[in-house]
């Protein structure tokens, strides 16, 4: 089981971690946390209704990350196109953006927050490890947080297609990208064997 989950009888998953996994998983979804931001109720937290009746932002978000975990829902993915549809197809984004984003920023910090509570949650096994066992709703929570994850660490790197990827295989040890290179393969793993235990 080390480094890679497996199926629990009844549904779920397990995997064994050790404690420098555990802290770079828990270090990487804070940060993704940080970069996420605070919800609207979070903002103004006397008011219930805040949150019911906020408008998200209507423009992309100008950090690289985040314009990857929000991308815009309108564009021409064969090339550029001509003025008036760009213009139609900002605009169409924008007003999607405006009443989605903030679902999905809420979304995706109750699945990092749910990383950072399970990974709090572990007693030691010992010698610097832990088992941590999922529920299937948690695993698809984990799911969507690692796909985040990696999503962050890509743009980081300029990651853009699977010719990227085969280029980091190849970097120099000394290369300052090479821990996060290693950290994108590593979820990668976590990522592919996560989805296989909770397939049918």
């Amino acid at each position: 089981m080390p480094g890679t989950f497996e199926p629990l009888p009844g549904g779920g998953a397990a995997v064994a971690l050790d404690d420098v996994e555990i802290s770079i998983i828990r270090s990487l979804a804070v940060q993704l946390l940080e970069l996420i931001g605070p919800g609207p109720a979070e903002e103004a937290p006397d008011d219930p209704l805040a949150e019911l009746f906020a408008d998200g932002p209507s423009e992309p978000p100008s950090d690289p990350v985040l314009k990857r975990l929000f991308p815009d829902a309108y564009s021409d993915p064969e090339g550029t196109p001509q003025a008036k549809e760009a213009e139609e197809q900002r605009a169409y984004s924008s007003e999607f953006r405006r009443y989605t984003e903030n679902d999905l920023r809420t979304g995706k910090r109750e699945n990092a927050l749910a990383v950072v509570r399970s990974l709090d949650a572990l007693n030691s096994a010992g010698e610097g490890g832990a088992v941590l066992k999922l529920s299937t709703a948690e695993s698809r929570q984990w799911l969507g947080a690692l796909n985040d994850l990696r999503l962050a660490i890509g743009s980081r790197l300029d990651i853009t297609d699977d010719e990227d990827t085969d280029l980091l295989y190849r970097l120099p040890d000394e290369d300052p990208r090479k821990p996060m290179v290693m950290a994108y393969l590593w979820l990668g793993g976590l990522q592919e064997t996560l989805v296989t235990t909770l397939m049918p």
